[in-house]
């Protein structure tokens, strides 16, 4: 995109964080990452680095450490990272989903405790909401927490979790009894890592990256009153505060590997040359870059407009832009990875271009958060009005 056009969607601090987070991305690069899962480690020296910088809390309040601005400033930089070959998963996680529910509903102790923390990288923190019976039906979830005195227990199972291995506590989704209706209501327990009773497992997975996925097992955990995030009776509006962010963080994610890909293809087309003439100037190669290119764009608005009706408080209006915008960046980057190895041909599938590992994790955005099917179930229902299938 242009800088003209950029800067009627974007303000000039906007485009100068873009800027600086691009050249830092830069720095790192897609070899760097390639580097650290051959290694089995994790990106500590990008994520310390983006963290001094400020970063990773972009979106945290300046009374905590942050800088104040929301998710579109966060989506901006993972976007950006992304776009530069070495995304960071877990800022979907700690900063956007974490970091936003403490600081909406949090007690000032909560958001003493981790915000700052949050905000310069020093802590991490996972969430745990999918279950293994449950799959994207959060109103099956079996995790419950019980009253004992003065205490919280909680007993469960969770799946696919990112990074618990690395964060000092997950925030979990739990269910409560509601003591005057006695149906189960959700809530938010931030469950320190080395909690009694609080098991992980890792899970083998084809997806080559970094942040590694978790089973947990919470097995009569207890916890202090304090653990609860927020108002017992709120659990719904607090839990879809996080996963708002969470979907356009996602549609970052993929946005940013979409640009990626398109790149690498792009300089390919330029370069390779066949016949005398760059493959690129063929338009069975350079149409389907065109289509991509433009979906990306497309993609790009829709996150856009999810990040400002959030910013500015409007959540219905945030819940179906931010599913749309998932949606479309999923698919965009899917269409675009493909065409990029594709265009790339054998070379495509070879570990020295470093798109082929992309096929896996292009498709990440089409099922997590949320499958791309309960997207249209949602467009379906909320946005057309038409009625419910289950």
């Amino acid at each position: 995109m242009s800088s003209t056009a950029n800067s009627v969607i974007e303000t000039e601090e906007q485009q100068a964080l873009r800027a600086a987070v691009a050249a830092l991305g830069k720095r790192y690069g897609r070899d760097y990452l390639t580097k650290v899962v051959a290694e089995e480690g994790h990106p500590d020296e990008l994520w310390a680095e983006a963290a001094k910088l400020g970063y990773l809390g972009v979106s945290i309040p300046e009374a905590y450490g942050g800088g104040g601005g929301g998710i579109t400033e966060l989506s901006i930089v993972l976007e950006e990272l992304g776009a530069a070959g070495s995304p960071l998963l877990m800022m979907v996680v700690s900063p956007a989903i974490c970091a936003t529910v403490i600081a909406r509903f949090g007690t000032e102790a909560q958001k003493t405790q981790w915000l700052p923390g949050l905000a310069d990288g020093s802590l991490t923190m996972a969430f745990g909401i999918t279950e293994p019976d449950a799959g994207s039906n959060s109103h099956r979830i079996t995790t419950t927490a019980r009253r004992d005195g003065d205490t919280w227990v909680l007993t469960g199972r969770k799946v696919f979790v990112s990074g618990v291995d690395i964060a000092d506590a997950t925030l979990v989704v739990g269910r409560t009894e509601d003591a005057r209706t006695g149906s189960l209501k959700p809530c938010l327990f931030i469950v320190p890592r080395e909690a009694p009773g609080f098991q992980r497992s890792r899970i083998d997975m084809e997806l080559q990256a970094p942040e590694k996925q978790f089973e947990l097992v919470l097995d009569d955990v207890r916890l202090p009153a304090d653990a609860l995030v927020g108002d017992e009776d709120a659990g719904l509006l607090q839990l879809f505060a996080g996963l708002n962010p969470e979907r356009i963080m996602t549609a970052a994610f993929a946005v940013g590997m979409a640009r990626y890909a398109l790149g690498r293809a792009v300089r390919y087309a330029k370069e390779r040359t066949v016949w005398k003439t760059p493959i690129g100037a063929h338009q069975a190669i350079a149409h389907p870059l065109a289509q991509a290119h433009i979906e990306i764009e497309l993609a790009r608005l829709m996150m856009r407009k999810a990040a400002t009706l959030y910013d500015a408080g409007d959540d219905m209006g945030a819940g179906e832009a931010a599913n749309m915008a998932k949606y479309a960046a999923a698919e965009a980057c899917v269409k675009t990875v493909d065409q990029a190895v594709h265009t790339l041909g054998g070379n495509g599938l070879t570990r020295e271009y470093g798109l082929a590992s992309l096929i896996v994790a292009s498709r990440v955005a089409r099922i997590a958060p949320v499958s791309r099917e309960m997207i249209l179930n949602f467009v379906s229902h909320q946005s057309l009005g038409l009625p419910k299938s289950y």
